[in-house]
């Protein structure tokens, strides 16, 4: 998504023609490398991304620079975009993306500001398939969360078998999400070390001072000046994408 944004909001907004423009997107995910090239990621023609690093390769060129990250002073991002949520923070783990999502639908839905922006019904690391029921007012949300392809198929077979249903779901191949994704430094079977990352994630998320997404002051800004309106055909067109079939290799 950043990418796209990166070669038309942000290139029209500094003048920047969008084949000037490099984008390097730090990943925990090695199956990035193959997606970014896919024709669908492409704007007007234009790779949104143009390469793909993994967190482990980033930390071994850090290491190999005899870069000391403890003692680089703090610094905020660049705008445009460099403001960020809790909501999206939390996106790094199983359960997340639908969390995130549920804080503005719960808003949106209700008109009422949620004050309690914690789902623990589709946290957790333990159980591979999760079941939550999500109130709004007096409508009742059902959430299916999965993470590991096992669980992935086993919940897919379901709904098309009839034996679940659900209103939204969240499937995330890797066990516990991407903080355990292919390209994440070796943990050697240690499953403490990624219970310990979902921990820093969540713990990150409560010291945002915004925790929602659709309260981000850089989103919002970007939607009246170029995007227009929420669900609009240019947000369709750079933020939302289609999967064809591939074949095994």
């Amino acid at each position: 998504m950043f990418g796209a944004i990166a070669k038309t909001y942000f290139a029209e907004k500094f003048n920047i023609p969008a084949d000037k423009i490099v984008v390097v997107s730090v990943m925990p995910c090695i199956a990035k490398k193959y997606e970014i090239q896919r024709e669908e990621l492409k704007s007007d023609g234009v790779q949104n991304v143009d390469y793909v690093i993994t967190t482990r390769e980033f930390a071994k060129m850090i290491r190999e620079a005899g870069i000391d990250f403890t003692k680089l002073p703090d610094e905020d991002f660049d705008n445009p975009l460099g403001e960020s949520t809790g909501a999206s923070v939390i996106f790094g783990t199983t359960g997340g993306v639908i969390e995130a999502a549920l804080r503005t639908a719960y808003e949106w839905v209700t008109g009422e500001t949620l004050q309690d922006v914690e789902f623990h019904g589709v946290r957790g690391f333990e159980d591979g398939l999760k079941e939550a029921t999500v109130k709004l007012k007096d409508m009742e949300l059902k959430i299916g969360v999965a993470h590991g392809l096992g669980n992935a198929r086993r919940l897919l077979e379901d709904i098309r078998d009839g034996k679940r249903f659900y209103h939204a779901i969240e499937i995330m191949a890797c066990p516990g999400g991407c903080i355990d994704g292919g390209g994440q430094p070796y943990h050697h079977g240690n499953l403490e070390i990624v219970k310990a990352r979902m921990n820093a994630i969540y713990e990150e998320d409560r010291r945002k001072p915004i925790r929602k997404s659709h309260e981000n002051p850089a989103v919002i800004k970007m939607y009246q000046e170029y995007m227009g309106e929420y669900g609009g055909h240019k947000a369709h067109k750079l933020l939302h994408t289609h999967y064809t079939p591939r074949e095994s290799i």
